[in-house]
């Protein structure tokens, strides 16, 4: 767990408040016994998590793709190469949906706008050399021309929900 305490209240905040905008279907399928706090969420949600990111093209037409996700900080960051139409996308349309599946054990679903974090033209985020470091102890240091090849995103989220049904499950999967 990489998140900070105040971090934590914020992803919380932001759970809470999600849930309780939901429309009454929703909330009827998840609620507080068939998800998770935040604190539960960021002990599941370790290392790669594949996403399905939906981005829309510019005649508004939804596409959808799957990336590689990683929950850091209470916020998904994902990558893709520059030359993508994910990135083309994003480049001129930052609102995105993702969604992290795990069978019908957990369901992460988050809608929001997204930071370039190492704009090839521009400055990079502030915490992008710590996160760079995350990523290549994961990837390894030479998987990518890091500085060319790929740009990485942070979801900044004004709606997610977690639906997993079977906490005690999901908790001792994550911890074995």
């Amino acid at each position: 767990m990489r998140e900070t305490p105040e971090e934590l209240n914020e992803l919380q905040a932001l759970l809470d408040a999600s849930l309780s905008r939901s429309t009454s279907h929703l909330r009827s399928i998840i609620n507080s016994e068939r998800s998770l706090t935040a604190e539960q969420l960021t002990q599941v949600l370790t290392g790669m998590c594949t996403l399905a990111l939906a981005t829309v093209t510019a005649k508004g037409e939804p596409r959808i793709s799957g990336v590689d996700g990683h929950f850091l900080h209470g916020k998904w960051h994902f990558g893709t190469a520059r030359g993508a139409a994910k990135a083309r996308h994003l480049a001129v349309r930052s609102a995105v949906s993702a969604a992290h599946m795990r069978g019908e054990d957990l369901g992460v679903f988050t809608h929001g706008t997204v930071e370039i974090l190492n704009p090839q033209d521009g400055e990079p985020a502030e915490d992008w050399p710590g996160l760079l470091a995350y990523l290549k102890d994961f990837y390894g240091e030479d998987s990518f021309d890091w500085d060319n090849d790929i740009v990485y995103y942070r979801l900044h989220p004004h709606w997610m929900t977690v639906y997993a049904p079977d906490i005690a499950k999901l908790t001792a999967a994550s911890q074995s």
